[in-house]
């Protein structure tokens, strides 16, 4: 029975080349994973360790507070919403580890509720790693009723080991910043409403609207 001709041998050099390909393509795979997961696990490291001037949520005050202040600036900034946001204070003066209560006001100036996420962070970014808060409307996201303003406090204090730190220790001002941004997981959710009432209309009969 006649057979076909058989696959000439590989030398070493193919050999070479085919597992470096492969160790190649390896590695693009697992880049682009993780592409994909850098943004929460960047975040969620920012705000374990402060880095990147993060502001750190703290489940309790200092014991003590030192003997020594800091002016806290504060700045409010709006991306993409029909809001006006303000800080109602422009400066506090605080000692190391007291603990520090701020206002800041949300007008939603549109016809329709909206809801957005306040991003955070601090300036100098050495001092990310002290400044924490205790309670802050930037832990979740914040839906405004049409035309309504409303108030939102900041409860927050800065590590005595603030002090220590070579980087901070003869810094004797630090700014932190707010940014409000339409609320990516309340437009998911609302593309995923949208969805399924296109898709129950669909089964019972009903046309589903242009665009869905």
């Amino acid at each position: 029975m006649a057979t076909g001709p058989s696959k000439p041998e590989r030398t070493p050099l193919q050999k070479r080349n085919r597992k470096v390909a492969l160790i190649a393509a390896g590695g693009f795979v697992a880049m682009v994973g993780a592409a994909f997961a850098s943004v929460p696990l960047y975040k969620a490291f920012c705000q374990v360790t402060g880095f990147d001037g993060t502001v750190r949520k703290a489940e309790a005050a200092p014991d003590k507070a030192l003997d020594r202040k800091l002016t806290i600036r504060f700045d409010a900034n709006i991306r993409e919403l029909p809001w006006t946001f303000t800080a109602e204070q422009v400066t506090q003066e605080v000692k190391i580890g007291q603990t520090g209560l701020a206002f800041f006001k949300v007008t939603n100036n549109s016809d329709k509720p909206q809801t957005g996420r306040a991003i955070y962070n601090v300036v100098p970014e050495s001092a990310g790693a002290y400044f924490q808060k205790l309670e802050c409307f930037c832990f979740s996201d914040q839906t405004i009723p049409a035309k309504t303003t409303i108030e939102f406090p900041v409860v927050y204090f800065v590590d005595p080991k603030f002090a220590d730190d070579f980087e901070t220790k003869g810094k004797g001002e630090v700014t932190l910043s707010y940014t409000f941004f339409p609320s990516v997981e309340a437009a998911r959710a609302e593309k995923r409403a949208d969805a399924t009432a296109a898709k129950h209309s669909s089964a019972l009969g009903v046309p589903a609207k242009a665009g869905l």
